[in-house]
């Protein structure tokens, strides 16, 4: 029998909330950092033992669907198909247009249904007498793009989700391949499709992966897509748009519970986890460790946008990073 996987345990304090002088609040965590070659060079806490990445390894999962044949219709798509967006029109307009190439409907999608999760379009809905919808929900793009794969591989698409799906089983490989180690452990995601579990360090490693692909290979078609349309992948304004657009190359994605990615092509990659789950430190804690843990240059162009995402204003506190 193989061993059981080791257990992730939580790592150590990494940012914490100020407020009038005096820290009222702290997070833990842990951290991983690459060089560009995917070698470890850096780490806070645990950064060996596995974490469920979340939305954070889409961008690895839209790698899987360009190999099962998906052909996005124009970068825009593919940026969708990486997305945890805010169900935005220009959001929505990409979902609907994947699925009307692979000749489906929103019917066929199998997430949640959801208002968007941007305040002013999700007010235009109400205004206008609509409802929850599965194309608002934020991880809607995945969805058509795994429906979309399915399709240009004659694959049942009812099944889509299901863990030994043909899509499933060829995601899990390539998460395998670009994080450098098998799957730990395999759960169910919050829109209801598998999500696999891998270490900090090897999603650090599949993240700089992505950006150190030659141009033509499936991992560089979706890197440069996700970098060409921050907006996309996100939202407009968002916390990875904005340091997406601020730092030339970046590539950023977020996840649940506290995971963040970044990679730069020549300067490596960080993974993160926040042990309490909570997303305002992830960004924090990641940009600050690419740039003093890491190899990320700041240009003095970005240097604003950098120092507010590393120590946001929240509510009259700043956090502060402990790295």
């Amino acid at each position: 029998m193989s061993p059981e996987p080791s257990v992730y345990r939580g790592g150590d304090a990494v940012a914490e909330m100020v407020r009038s002088g005096f820290a009222e609040s702290f997070h833990r965590g842990s951290v991983a950092v690459v060089d560009a070659a995917g070698a470890l060079i850096a780490s806070v806490g645990d950064a060996a033992s596995p974490v469920f990445p979340r939305s954070a390894v889409k961008p690895v999962l839209a790698v899987a669907m360009l190999r099962a044949g998906w052909k996005p219709a124009d970068p825009g798509e593919l940026a969708i198909a990486a997305a945890s967006h805010h169900g935005e029109p220009i959001h929505v307009e990409r979902v609907e247009a994947i699925l009307a190439g692979a000749g489906l409907t929103e019917d066929a999608l199998r997430c949640p249904a959801d208002l968007p999760g941007d305040p002013d379009s999700r007010n235009a809905v109400v205004r206008a007498g609509g409802g929850p919808r599965r194309a608002y929900m934020a991880c809607s793009g995945k969805h058509a793009a795994m429906l979309a794969a399915c399709v240009a591989s004659g694959w049942d698409t009812a099944g889509y989700r299901e863990p030994g799906h043909p899509l499933q089983v060829l995601a899990a490989s390539v998460v395998e391949e670009l994080t450098g180690e098998p799957v730990a452990a395999t759960g169910v995601d919050g829109c209801g499709v598998p999500v696999f579990a891998a270490s900090l360090t090897g999603l650090a490693r599949a993240a700089s992966r992505l950006v150190e692909a030659a141009e033509g290979t499936d991992e560089r078609a979706v890197a440069d897509a996700m970098r060409a349309h921050p907006s996309l992948v996100e939202g407009t304004d968002r916390t990875d748009a904005r340091a997406m657009e601020a730092l030339p190359g970046l590539l950023a994605k977020l996840g649940a519970e506290g995971v963040h990615l970044l990679a730069a092509p020549g300067a490596g990659a960080v993974a993160v986890k926040i042990d309490d789950g909570a997303g305002r430190a992830s960004m924090p804690v990641a940009l600050r460790a690419f740039t003093t843990l890491g190899h990320l240059p700041v240009p003095s162009a970005a240097e604003r946008v950098v120092a507010d995402l590393v120590a946001p204003q929240m509510w009259g506190g700043r956090l502060r990073t402990l790295l």
